[in-house]
C-alpha cells in the first residue's frame, strides 16, 4: 500500500471540505423539498407529487445525459432492477409523505433515519457482511432510539407513525438491491430511471390504494383525486422537482470526490435542519420523546461511521459509484456498507 504522507493529505482536504460541503448543500435541499411537499399536500395528493419529481426528472436529467453522453445511457439492460427499486421507492415514499400531514416534520424524518440501521441490519443477514459486537451495540441503541421516538406506549402515539418506518424498511431494501448495480450504471442514469419509473408506478399504486381501502376524508392527500395546477402553481411544482434534483447532484458531486465514509455522517445534519424548519413554518416542535430518540438514532449512526473511517475499506479517494447516502427525498443512491474494522 502507498505511503500516505502529510504533503498528500494536504492536497486531499480541499476536496475533503469540499464533499462536506456538498453533502451538507444536498440536505439542505433535501430539507425545502420536504417543506414544500408537506405545504403542497394542502391542496394536492402524494401520488401527484411524486408524479411531478419523474416529470422533472425526464425535463432535466435526458437532456444532461444526452449532453455529457457516454457513459451515461438513455437505454440501459438493468432496467429490471431499476423497475424493482422504483417499486420499493415509490411505494415507500408514498407512506413516508403521507405521514406528513398527522405527524410533525421532525418527527416523521426521525423515524425514517432508521434506514442506515436497517440496511447495516439487511447487508449483515442478506449479503454476508461481517459486523462485530461493536456494531452491534450502536444497532441496538439505534433502534432503540426509533422506539423512543415513535412511543408505542405513550398517549400520543399514533398508528401513522408506522408509515415512516415502513419507508425506511423498504428504502433499505432497496438500497441492498443497489448492491446487484454497483458501477455498471452511472449517477445520472440511476437516477434518470428510479425516479421516472417511480412517477409512472406511483398511478397504479395510487389507483389500487383508493380501490382496496375506503380512504376517509382526513386522508384526502391520498384520495385518488387530481388536480390541474394552473399559473403559480406550475412554478411552484416545478421548483419543487427541481430543487429535490438539485439536492441528489449535490450529494453525487460530494460522494464523488471524497470517502463515503467520511461524508455519510453529514447526511444527520437533515435532522436538525429539518427541526428548525419545521418550527419556523409550522411551529412545530419536536417532544422529548422524539428529541431523545434523535440523539440516540443520531449517535449510533455517527458511530457506525466511525466504525467505517477505521475499516481497511475507508480512504480519502473517491468512490467508484457516486454516492452512499440516506436522505428522505433522495430515492437514488446506490448504498455500500464496509465490513467491520475487527471481530472484538
Amino acid at each position: 500500500m502507498a505511503e500516505t504522507t502529510p504533503h498528500s493529505l494536504g492536497a486531499q482536504t480541499p476536496r475533503a471540505m469540499e464533499g462536506i460541503a456538498c453533502a451538507v448543500g444536498g440536505m439542505a435541499f433535501f430539507v425545502v423539498q420536504d417543506g414544500m411537499m408537506k405545504s403542497l399536500l394542502q391542496d394536492y395528493t402524494v401520488w401527484q407529487l411524486i408524479l411531478t419529481r419523474g416529470v422533472a426528472a425526464i425535463v432535466l436529467l435526458v437532456p444532461l445525459i444526452l449532453w455529457f453522453g457516454r457513459p451515461h445511457r438513455l437505454l440501459t439492460p438493468l432496467w429490471r432492477l431499476h423497475l424493482l427499486r422504483a417499486a420499493l421507492l415509490s411505494s415507500g415514499f408514498a407512506m413516508f409523505y403521507g405521514a406528513f400531514p398527522f405527524m410533525g416534520l421532525a418527527e416523521v424524518s426521525t423515524i425514517f433515519f432508521s434506514a442506515p440501521l436497517m440496511i447495516a441490519l439487511l447487508a449483515a443477514l442478506w449479503l454476508g457482511e461481517s459486523i462485530g459486537p461493536h456494531r452491534i451495540g450502536a444497532l441496538v441503541v439505534g433502534f432503540a432510539g426509533v422506539l423512543i421516538a415513535m412511543n408505542p406506549g405513550g398517549d400520543t402515539f399514533s398508528w401513522v407513525a408506522v408509515l415512516p418506518l415502513m419507508c425506511a424498511l423498504f428504502y433499505a431494501i432497496a438500497q441492498i438491491l443497489a448492491r446487484r448495480i454497483g458501477d455498471r450504471e452511472t449517477t445520472l442514469t440511476t437516477a434518470l430511471y428510479t425516479l421516472v419509473f417511480s412517477g409512472l408506478l406511483i398511478i397504479p399504486f395510487g389507483l389500487g390504494t383508493n380501490l382496496l381501502l375506503s380512504v376517509p376524508a382526513e386522508f384526502h392527500h391520498l384520495q385518488f383525486d387530481w388536480v390541474l395546477p394552473r399559473g403559480g402553481e406550475i412554478l411552484r411544482l416545478g421548483i419543487m422537482g427541481m430543487i429535490g434534483i438539485a439536492g441528489y447532484m449535490a450529494l453525487t458531486r460530494a460522494y464523488q470526490i471524497t470517502s463515503a465514509s467520511l461524508v455519510a455522517p453529514f447526511d444527520y445534519a437533515y435532522l436538525p435542519m429539518a427541526s428548525i424548519m419545521a418550527y419556523l413554518m409550522w411551529d412545530e416542535m419536536p417532544g422529548p420523546a422524539t428529541l431523545a430518540g434523535m440523539m440516540l438514532i443520531i449517535g449510533s449512526g455517527l458511530y457506525l461511521g466511525y466504525r467505517e473511517l477505521r475499516s481497511s475499506r475507508a480512504t480519502l479517494s473517491p468512490h467508484p459509484v457516486a454516492e452512499a447516502s440516506v436522505a428522505p427525498g433522495n430515492p437514488v443512491a446506490p448504498m455500500t456498507v464496509a465490513r467491520d474494522v475487527d471481530p472484538d
